[in-house]
């Protein structure tokens, strides 16, 4: 499935359920393993599972596929794995507490040679 309509999929899924703050972070230029992140949080482990179901369901049902789903035992952050995109779904405490919008928004800093003149 496209990336694009991959991501509306999943978006889509996640409004249904009313998350919050859902933010996409094109990785591109970042990472080789995954085009898209998707990070949303949620009110509870109940609705953190409920969102996590309803992306998986969605993306089902348009065709494309789910790799993996991971923590759904506590419902705190749920990783649902699309390939080409990663949905976070988090708790708003565990999602302060890693920011990785912060972590996979930062530009890789240009390298600088070493002083020993190797590098």
């Amino acid at each position: 499935m496209d990336v694009k309509k991959l991501q509306k999929v999943a978006v889509g899924a996640l409004e249904d359920i009313k998350a919050r703050d859902i933010e996409v972070i094109n990785t591109t230029r970042i990472s080789s393993l995954f085009d898209r992140i998707i990070i949303a949080s949620a009110d509870s482990a109940r609705q953190t599972k409920s969102l996590a179901r309803s992306v998986q369901n969605r993306v089902l049902e348009a065709g494309g596929r789910v790799l993996g789903m991971e923590g759904e035992g506590t419902g705190d952050w749920i990783v649902v794995d699309l390939g080409d995109i990663v949905v976070h779904i988090m708790q708003p405490a565990v999602r302060s507490y890693y920011n990785l919008e912060e972590l996979w928004s930062a530009r890789p800093a240009a390298r600088k040679p070493s002083a020993a003149g190797g590098g």
